[in-house]
């Protein structure tokens, strides 16, 4: 006769190991980012200017002075000068902008999530794992820029930027915005995360 008490032991152990994994999966900034794949939202991959990002990359040797408080980490300050740019090309709050590359990225450039999300605001691609998204119309993504593209900092910022302006615009405030802007199926969790940031980086 087998003994119940194993069933119960083992059904213990199976129900933590799968809370600590849902909790570790959330907790990962740059694990799963999945950005609206509402076409309004979405800049146009042209619309972001060559040019203008050619004048973003900093000079080498050159003291740049950065807005953004000395409490952020320095693999977040070190896009000080891309991120004042972006935020006053869109008129975005250039904190806000340091505080989606701080939960998405960790400031680090050539991040790339399990879900395929590419870059310091962790956008999805129209290639790589991103491809296999499918949406009613068609590959969700399929209108947006290569990882290639997506990997320059200067590019990756100025797309994230003007995918925020255009989340606000459609949605009216900042924590839909950011709703959206994130992981889907979660809520305002990824929001609140944001917004906690941006107060909390001051």
């Amino acid at each position: 006769m087998t003994n119940p008490n194993r069933f119960i032991f083992l059904g213990v152990i199976a129900g933590i190991t799968v809370l600590i994994l849902f909790a570790t999966h959330l907790s990962k900034p740059n694990e799963v980012v999945l950005a609206s794949p509402n076409e309004e939202t979405i800049p146009n991959k042209e619309e972001v200017n060559e040019d203008s990002l050619e004048n973003e990359k900093n000079k080498v040797g050159e003291e740049v002075y950065c807005s953004l408080p000395n409490s952020y980490p320095a693999l977040v300050l070190q896009w000080c000068e891309i991120i004042e740019n972006s935020a006053a090309k869109y008129n975005l709050d250039q904190r806000l902008i340091a505080a989606v590359i701080l939960q998405e990225s960790g400031g680090q450039a050539e991040a790339y999530s399990a879900s395929g999300a590419v870059g310091l605001m962790q956008i999805m691609p129209s290639d790589g794992i991103a491809a296999n998204f499918q949406c009613i119309n068609g590959p969700c993504f399929s209108s947006r820029p290569s990882m290639d593209e997506l990997y320059n900092p200067a590019f990756n910022i100025e797309f994230g930027s003007k995918m925020l302006i255009n989340l606000f615009e459609t949605h009216g405030n900042w924590r839909d915005a950011l709703k959206y802007y994130g992981p889907m199926d979660v809520g305002y969790y990824y929001a609140d995360i944001i917004l906690n940031i941006y107060e909390n980086y001051q």
